[in-house]
């Protein structure tokens, strides 16, 4: 008997291949497990992977069997209860306790569950795939931020850590070549000479050796000729030349007015947090403003932006004001490419709506790439929405969307954000 000892080193990332496999096979059921945990992750959730569940009929495999196959007679015992042709009644369903051994629990995972960890980089592929920012273009050169480091050919003076071994060799060649080979011609002429005199029979000692003579000396130039001169080297050469920058810049736009309630604004905060995480990761050079309103508005950070118990009534004309302010002094859209969201309850001041109009489609739609207006409630449409349908039906670049639940979250996102073969201008 013949003992194998597998003494191969193991990679920490030996079953990649696998675990690659095994999500492609079975991605439609791990993308909808995680559709349906993004909506129970916080924002202190989004540096973190996710456990999601594959029921186990989705992985089992077609098995083929081998039936009992002829014709046989089989002999059964009668009964006093049937006659050849009643109709036998279904059983009684089993109320409770079912046939299997053992008792229910409330607590625990089923065996019908089979739970797979994905990392953080696999979470976020799955949840933003097929997904984009709408409209967006290569603005001009940045001359200040984004460089490409190139080739640009070779030079004759650099670092060691930059000499290139083939081209220098190439160039050395190229000189020796050159150098001897008018002496290589001679002293094949030579050589062929001294051959033709030493095959003679008549004698030529005196020729042979001032032959013999020339052709050491013509060998020894040729040694001479060093293997590789400095002259030789070359150093790859690298230029920085200014790409075309993908930057943007999203317009976070939230009503903190005392209609909307802690419900509501978490459902916006999901919203927002889904939105700065598609952002952060789909585009290098990304600017998020965030900009809260009641009767007034402001900008703000993060911390304030999500958490602030700040509250009044209600102008949402104030937070578009406010976005063509920070616009006009810090965005010019031949630099950047603009996007807004606004996340309300639809509830505004009655008058305030058509100023919501005007601005939007005279202010902010003419330079911005897409705007989306995401009203949360689960009452009828308030003034707000049926003056920015009416701007909707004009601009194709804004969306409108309704969120009604905490489920309907990522849905709208995806329908607002969703790659689309057909680019609008």
């Amino acid at each position: 008997m013949a003992n194998f000892i597998d003494r191969r080193l193991n990679s920490k990332n030996k079953s990649t291949v696998n675990r690659q496999r095994f999500i492609r096979r079975y991605k439609s059921q791990i993308k909808k497990s995680v559709e349906q945990a993004v909506n129970k992750r916080g924002v202190t959730d989004v540096d973190s992977g996710e456990n999601i569940t594959i029921t186990k009929k989705d992985l089992s495999e077609p098995v083929f069997h081998q039936g009992k196959g002829g014709v046989k007679d089989r002999i059964h015992p009668g009964n006093d209860q049937y006659s050849e042709g009643d109709k036998i009644k279904r059983p009684p369903q089993q109320q409770g306790q079912g046939s299997g051994q053992g008792e229910a629990s409330n607590s625990g995972e089923g065996e019908d569950d089979f739970v797979f960890s994905i990392s953080k980089d696999e979470y976020l592929n799955l949840l933003f795939e097929d997904l984009e920012l709408p409209n967006l273009e290569k603005n001009q050169l940045d001359k200040l931020i984004d460089y490409k480091t190139v080739r640009s050919g070779y030079c004759a003076e650099g670092v060691p850590a930059n000499i290139d071994i083939v081209k220098s060799l190439q160039g050395s060649i190229a000189r020796r070549i050159a150098m001897t080979s008018s002496k290589r011609r001679s002293l094949k002429e030579l050589e062929q000479q001294l051959f033709e005199l030493e095959n003679d029979t008549h004698e030529h000692i005196k020729e042979i050796k001032a032959l013999k003579l020339e052709i050491k000396k013509l060998k020894e130039k040729i040694n001479k000729v060093p293997f590789i001169d400095t002259f030789d080297l070359r150093f790859r050469n690298y230029a920085r030349q200014p790409v075309p920058t993908s930057k943007a810049v999203m317009f976070c736009l939230m009503d903190v007015s005392g209609s909307m309630d802690q419900a509501t604004k978490d459902i916006a905060k999901r919203f927002y947090i889904l939105l700065y995480l598609f952002l952060t990761r789909t585009y290098k050079t990304i600017d998020v403003v965030y900009i809260r309103h009641h009767t007034q508005a402001k900008e703000v950070d993060e911390q304030e932006f999500f958490y602030s118990q700040e509250t009044g009534g209600t102008i949402a004309s104030s937070a578009l004001e406010l976005m063509v302010k920070i616009m006009d002094d810090r965005y010019n859209p031949r630099e950047w490419n603009i996007y807004g969201a606004q996340a309300s309850d639809g509830d505004n001041w009655a008058d305030d709506s058509p100023h919501c109009k005007e601005l939007m489609s005279e202010k902010i739609l003419p330079i911005a790439r897409y705007f989306a207006y995401i009203e949360i409630t689960q009452r009828a449409h308030q003034t707000l929405w049926q003056y920015y349908l009416q701007v909707a039906e004009q601009h194709k670049h804004f969306a409108m969307q309704h969120i009604r639940s905490v489920e309907d979250i990522y849905p709208v996102f995806r329908e607002l954000f969703k790659k689309d073969s057909q680019k609008v201008a």
